[in-house]
């Protein structure tokens, strides 16, 4: 089974699965580079899994469906388009072979949801869309910060070697914001050099891992005490809030330049 990042507009990444005959597509905002990699493969796709209602994760869904026959997943409370089978937290699905569980993951968008697969190649992957990225998150386009914060923080449990598999190439950017965070965090420093010596050869940074995201995403580390101190510099945060430290933090990323 191979797992394949497709680039798709500027920095968007659609999710591939395939295993030489057969394959799934993570929130295909544009079918094109879909199209174009199913047929130089000769694959059959079987499945189209969507996170949340954005336009470029569901851009090119109608056309794959149409195309190929693929059966759509997505999350129960958004706009999606029909037919789709949809989904809540606690649904399981499996998808060429592979068993994934459901979480809403709401924050980004109201309603969106993550695929974790907990056995893959010898480790889990989690399809996050826009909730979690290397070093850092989704901006908080209809949820709360508290809303937003249990989300991540439900990801955050997941096992350590779980594979990060979100659709956006925003790492760099968000790593030198979490160096503004935590410059003292040795992790950081020496993932965030790894990181621009990928973009440096046209590779992406991902997947990540959970483990790693753990050790240095601001997102995922309101409790530590360097983390909430920033925030509490920063915009006066209660550093005793996890809530309130993460709403500062992801005001400041806002605006970071």
């Amino acid at each position: 089974m191979n797992l394949i990042p497709l680039p798709a507009f500027q920095d968007n990444y659609l999710w591939l699965l395939h295993d030489g005959q057969r394959a799934l597509v993570v929130d295909p905002g544009d079918a094109d580079p879909v199209r174009k990699f199913l047929t130089e493969r000769g694959l059959q796709l079987e499945a189209i899994l969507v996170t949340h209602h954005h336009a470029d994760h569901i851009g090119g869904v109608d056309a794959l469906r149409d195309a190929t026959g693929a059966r759509v997943y997505g999350p129960a409370r958004e706009r999606i388009p029909e037919p789709l089978q949809r989904l809540a937290e606690g649904d399981r699905i499996e998808v060429l072979g592979l068993p994934f569980e459901v979480f809403e993951v709401p924050g980004h968008t109201a309603g969106h949801i993550a695929y974790f697969c907990p056995e893959f190649e010898g480790a889990p992957l989690v399809f996050c869309g826009d909730t979690l990225f290397s070093g850092g998150c989704g901006r908080l386009f209809e949820g709360t910060p508290a809303q937003m914060l249990q989300s991540l923080e439900k990801l955050a449990a997941l096992p350590g070697a779980t594979r990060v598999c979100c659709t956006h190439e925003y790492t760099l950017s968000n790593l030198k914001f979490a160096t503004a965070v935590e410059p003292g965090n040795l992790q950081l420093v020496h993932y965030r050099q790894q990181c621009e010596n990928l973009r440096a050869q046209g590779e992406p940074t991902l997947p990540s891992s959970i483990a790693l995201e753990g050790g240095i995403n601001p997102f995922l580390r309101t409790g530590v005490a360097a983390v909430a101190q920033a925030a509490r510099d920063h915009a006066g945060a209660n550093e005793a809030d996890p809530v309130a430290v993460f709403a500062a933090l992801r005001q400041w990323k806002n605006g970071f330049r």
